[in-house]
């Protein structure tokens, strides 16, 4: 039994998620030179009549987690001065024999 080579082909089904004007009409892969890549298909019309608009991007891209920025750091500002409630403090207690109230 031979093993099927699936080198610089691709192929392209029906996109039957599709909600919204840029989601492609068409989505599958292709193999470029033994790289895998997500194809997509646009069918779009212009002067010479419809024609399909391609994109690709690498596999491996959408496997990795994006990167996020670093959240700024933000001054503390006086919650009276800038308008903000100023944040209520939250009493967290253990479940046990403890919880009896002192009086200060």
């Amino acid at each position: 039994m031979t093993q099927y080579d699936n080198t610089d082909r691709g192929v392209l089904f029906k996109n039957d998620r599709k909600t919204t004007d840029s989601h492609p009409d068409y989505t599958g892969n292709i193999n470029v030179g033994g790289q895998e890549f997500w194809l997509s298909a646009w069918i779009k019309e212009g002067q010479r009549g419809k024609f399909m608009s391609l994109s690709i991007k690498p596999k491996e891209e959408q496997r990795q987690q994006p990167q996020r920025a670093p959240a700024p750091q933000q001054r503390r500002s006086d919650p009276i001065s800038s308008g903000r409630q100023p944040m209520q403090r939250q009493n967290i207690m253990p479940d046990d024999d403890m919880q009896d109230e002192v009086p200060f």
